[in-house]
């Protein structure tokens, strides 16, 4: 059984910071890709950014230059540092990841519970 449990939304005003983090536990052998993705209301889920083992970084266009991923292998953890909000940046943040558990053959996806990130004045 793996969880992935999210902590550090919460109301922010516009050009605040914030941080989010994502810690994995469970029968976890090996994570591959970790993301943030987000959901506003009426809209869909989207990306906001990913990373591979190797470190590589994907970012939406939308929030590139201001937020920045990173990802700590010795505790399963992946971060998301955002700078510069924005009321549009309002919605449910998710993470993600692709593992690989000692019970199955391939790695799955996992998703977070999601916290709530709320850009306001």
């Amino acid at each position: 059984q793996v969880q992935l449990v999210e902590s550090g939304g919460g109301l922010v005003q516009p050009g605040g910071s914030l941080r989010l983090s994502c810690a994995a536990s469970g029968s976890i052998v090996s994570i591959n890709v970790m993301g943030w993705y987000r959901q506003a209301p009426g809209k869909q889920r989207e990306l906001v950014a990913t990373i591979t083992t190797t470190g590589y970084t994907n970012y939406a266009g939308s929030v590139k230059d201001r937020f920045t991923i990173f990802r700590d292998n010795a505790v399963n953890t992946v971060i998301l540092q955002m700078n510069s909000l924005k009321p549009e940046d309002t919605a449910v943040y998710y993470c993600n990841m692709d593992i690989w558990t000692m019970s199955s053959v391939r790695y799955s996806n996992y998703w977070g519970q999601g916290t709530q990130v709320t850009v306001s004045s």
